[in-house]
């Protein structure tokens, strides 16, 4: 997945854990979390293959 994708995912996460909080769901909550810390890694992942990419040849 791109960076793109792996932000939206970690935006829908923090609305999903705030709408947990805020209606006292505590699984909604951890599952919001979990979105949000899929989303970081997917982000993380492509950061190396973007840098070989730039590298000029």
């Amino acid at each position: 997945m791109g960076k793109a994708k792996g932000k939206a995912k970690q935006m829908k996460g923090k609305m999903k854990e705030t709408t947990g909080k805020t209606m006292g769901d505590t699984t909604m909550e951890r599952e919001g979390r979990s979105e949000q810390m899929s989303g970081k890694a997917e982000q993380q992942d492509m950061r190396p293959s973007e840098r070989v990419k730039k590298t000029p040849r």
